[in-house]
């Protein structure tokens, strides 16, 4: 029983409850290169790069064992079911809604379906059940799906449907269940977890959740999903601090650092807004690395208003730049905007702002020669453990302790061939 993941953390939490279920069921899963009787696909859509990985995918699993069921589920099947139709390798169709009954489907499985149920209708939180099945020492915990922002570029809302919370008391369930196996750190993340509790009758946010997660006794820490600039309030900082456990790593969504482009990708802030909501973090974390999400080539972008991007980029100084060229997504506001830019722009544009994160990350990881820091190791990687400190920067330490899944203080000696090299103090 192989899987293969597609796309954001809410994909691999879902792809592990999956798995979850199949073992539960007495299945084995084995990796996805391997001959198997089934093989289960679980897509993303968010560009058409996606979508393309997926159909490779898919294809390569037929050239494995012919004879093997192969199911198609997620955010690609939602938005694309008549296109996937027509791919003759596909044996079961199944939307997100139905990913909970996955092992139920495939054991009926008689001659190829799809089943997609309309996820707009879905008005709660569906649960998984506990999910234990985790990375060794990290574990991603689904606290909400959907989104209503319908930004003009995004399908997301389209194959998640609208924003449901999952009860406080089912996350703090599955998390302590999870510490009891040993996991030292866990990771919120949602479809727009900035959204926690909106849908809830009482006045619940993100950060009551997280303020019960900190109670928890075995998890080590906290690492938080992509949070969006509005969230990031003087009380929701001030609030967040006090919980000794949040990691200080913080992924921002952006998109685009002129406020034009903003506008016409329908976000609800503007840069000023985005910078207020760093400096409150920098205040409370002084040690916090910044990440953010970059779209170059969004309809009308001028030059004019890249270069303001890549200047407010430059100003705020991202530890890291995640940068994707706009993909065209049918059913969007923004596929039928003018001023649609050429790939080649696009591609020349996404290489200046990779560039640009590349030189500010060397010049972060630099500073930290001769610094102490704690680091969570998590595999050996040749002759090195490979971990991450809580403001997730990656360090090697050469050793013959076995230190897998623990935390060890470290002093960083060099910066070598892009790794931060130290020794356990």
């Amino acid at each position: 029983m192989p899987f293969l993941l597609c796309g954001c953390k809410v994909n691999q939490y879902e792809t592990n409850a999956m798995k979850q279920k199949f073992i539960n069921s007495g299945y084995e899963v084995v990796e996805f290169e391997k001959s198997a009787d089934v093989y289960v696909v679980n897509t993303c859509t968010v560009t058409s790069i996606a979508d393309r990985k997926s159909r490779q995918m898919l294809r390569r699993a037929k050239q494995i064992n012919p004879n093997a069921l192969l199911v198609i589920v997620g955010c690609y099947v939602q938005v694309g079911k008549e296109e996937l139709e027509k791919i003759k390798e596909i044996d079961l169709i199944l939307g997100n809604n139905e990913k909970n009954d996955i092992v139920k489907y495939v054991e009926e499985y008689q001659k190829k379906i799809s089943i997609v149920s309309d996820i707009n209708k879905q008005q709660e939180y569906k649960e998984f059940g506990k999910t234990t099945y985790t990375e060794k020492v990290r574990a991603f915990i689904k606290v909400q799906d959907g989104c209503n922002n319908f930004c003009s570029y995004c399908i997301i809302p389209f194959a998640r449907g609208r924003v449901r919370s999952r009860k406080i008391e089912s996350v703090v369930s599955e998390i302590e269940e999870i510490s009891q196996n040993g996991i030292k750190e866990v990771v919120i993340t949602g479809i727009h977890i900035a959204s926690y509790g909106t849908d809830f009758e009482e006045k619940i946010g993100l950060i009551d959740l997280l303020e019960k997660i900190n109670e928890i006794k075995g998890v080590e820490r906290i690492r938080l999903g992509s949070l969006e600039p509005k969230l990031v309030t003087e009380n929701f900082v001030e609030r967040l601090c006090k919980l000794e456990k949040i990691c200080d790593q913080f992924h921002m969504s952006l998109q685009s650092g002129c406020n034009e482009t903003l506008k016409r990708m329908n976000r609800k802030y503007t840069t000023h807004e985005f910078q207020k909501g760093v400096e409150r973090i920098r205040k409370a974390y002084p040690d916090a690395l910044l990440t953010a999400d970059i779209i170059v080539g969004f309809p009308g972008e001028t030059e004019e208003e890249f270069n303001s991007t890549y200047k407010f980029l430059k100003d705020i100084g991202f530890y890291k730049i995640h940068t994707f060229k706009y993909s065209k997504r049918k059913g969007t506001l923004a596929e039928k905007l003018p001023n649609q830019i050429t790939p080649k722009i696009q591609e020349d544009r996404s290489k200046r702002i990779i560039s640009l994160s590349n030189e500010m990350q060397r010049k972060y990881n630099k500073r930290y020669i001769g610094k102490e820091v704690k680091v969570l190791f998590e595999e050996k990687e040749g002759e090195y453990f490979k971990g991450h400190t809580t403001n997730y920067m990656i360090i090697y330490v050469k050793t013959t302790e076995n230190i897998e899944n623990r935390i060890k203080m470290v002093k960083i000696e060099k910066f070598e061939n892009d790794m931060l090299i130290g020794k356990i103090v």
